[in-house]
């Protein structure tokens, strides 16, 4: 809400496979779609980033293209 960014320190967990750019789907505990965007980072990737700070990208992945896993902009909150 209020034009936020999905960053991977707020997400728990990933399933399915997708590649950087796809549209996923969001959410949230009880498995109830909140949203859908396109994300920044592959499943393989975004598992291993998941709930992590932004700045450890870089040392997990050993590159950081984007801080957020989607970006507000591609992100549709429902």
């Amino acid at each position: 809400q209020q034009g936020k960014s999905l960053l991977p320190v707020g997400v728990t967990a990933v399933s399915g496979r997708f590649t950087r750019g796809e549209v996923v789907r969001c959410v949230d505990e009880d498995g109830l779609e909140i949203g859908r965007g396109l994300v920044n980072y592959s499943a393989d990737e975004a598992r291993r980033i998941i709930g992590k700070s932004s700045a450890k990208i870089a040392g997990i992945l050993g590159y950081c293209d984007d801080d957020e896993l989607i970006h507000r902009d591609n992100l549709v909150v429902l």
